[in-house]
């Protein structure tokens, strides 16, 4: 059951921000949508949004200008949080990059991660029934996207699921998490020692075992200022597509960092591209 934790009236549509007790958590959870004037006549495409490390469902509905592009657009707007809350797992909020407000949209192995720590079922399964279900996304014209952690989570939700997304985009993702520091620090703890294991989740690796698994393309935008760039590994990705003859249109701005400024100026050519694909 949804609870409507509060509601927002936002360019002719509504900003709303929901809990509800998770099954596949095991715990509440929350989540925050943005729904345009146009589902008041049936179901519109439904883009999910992924954010990056150390922030929650609010994060992007509060810094990423999207709502009035959204709204023209006729776009749903989800938001998920970044990991589960409460988990009371030890440890969980030693780390910034680790833990709470890090769960790497993965669904960990190994314990004590295991039981609480299953970001991606959550998406893919239990919040996209809710969205498509009793929210009025269309389960057919769905779309994610994301930054950071979650432009990783975008791209490997999309490369996993292409019966589910059918457009992807992402800002300065972490494109092959097994050669960064973050990647190795998440894989390794929430997937265990095993770095075979850790391709399910790496978008580069999957990207080697496919043959162009987005026939619409893959959009990323990349900051040439980005203090993280040695951690985000984009020139991996890029040549992964090459062989795999996966159309991606890799855009490196000058001058631009990682943060919600660099986000928010290119948000407009990424809400273009989804509303182009779900149309």
């Amino acid at each position: 059951m949804l609870e409507l934790i509060s509601e927002h009236r936002c360019f002719g549509g509504w900003q709303r921000f929901y809990r509800h007790a998770s099954s596949v958590i095991g715990l509440p959870m929350r989540f925050s949508v943005f729904i345009p004037a146009q589902a008041g006549q049936g179901r519109v495409p439904a883009l999910f949004y992924l954010a990056g490390l150390t922030c929650t469902e609010e994060t992007f509905m509060i810094k990423g200008g999207a709502q009035r592009l959204a709204a023209e657009h006729g776009l749903m707007l989800v938001a998920p949080d970044t990991s589960p809350r409460g988990a009371n797992v030890p440890g969980e909020a030693d780390n910034w990059d680790f833990g709470v407000g890090a769960g790497f949209y993965v669904d960990a192995t190994v314990e004590p991660w295991r039981q609480r720590y299953r970001m991606y079922s959550y998406v893919t399964e239990e919040l996209f029934g809710i969205v498509t279900g009793e929210l009025p996304g269309d389960a057919r014209r769905a779309g994610v996207f994301g930054h950071s952690m979650g432009g990783h989570g975008a791209l490997v939700l999309a490369l996993r699921n292409r019966d589910k997304f059918r457009s992807v985009s992402a800002f300065a993702p972490i494109a092959a998490p097994s050669q960064s520091d973050w990647g190795r620090k998440a894989f390794g703890g929430y997937l265990g020692a095993d770095t075979a294991a850790w391709a399910a989740y790496d978008a580069t690796a999957l990207m080697r075992t496919l043959r162009e698994p987005v026939p619409e393309g893959i959009l990323i935008d990349q900051g040439t200022k980005d203090q993280f760039l040695h951690q985000l590994q984009p020139e991996a990705f890029e040549a992964a597509c090459r062989e795999a003859g996966q159309g991606l249109t890799l855009r490196r701005h000058e001058g631009y960092d990682h943060s919600y400024y660099f986000i928010s100026t290119f948000m407009a050519d990424h809400l273009a591209h989804h509303a182009r694909v779900l149309a």
